[in-house]
């Protein structure tokens, strides 16, 4: 793997996860009034059309950062539905 490649995984990696403590925080509180649903549906989308460029690329750290993500968003923007 080069440089490069590892540079993506890592930037990848914490983006990707800097979403688990507004997950959580939606869950246990079951609340998720501050968080703007149109927010989530713009974001969504637009990690959505990241997924596809990486795939269309080949580009793992692009496809899987933007694979886990979507699914992260798409969990708080449910967790938004289920507790309004």
């Amino acid at each position: 793997m080069d440089l490069i490649t590892i540079l993506g995984l890592v930037a990848a990696t914490l983006t990707t996860f800097s979403f688990v403590p507004q997950m959580l925080k939606t869950w246990q509180r079951k609340s998720a009034q501050d968080v703007s649903f149109l927010m989530l549906i713009t974001f969504n989308a637009g990690i959505f059309l990241w997924l596809i460029y990486g795939i269309s690329l080949n580009a793992l750290p692009i496809i899987l950062a933007n694979a886990i993500t979507l699914l992260f968003n798409l969990i708080i923007l449910w967790l938004k539905i289920k507790y309004k």
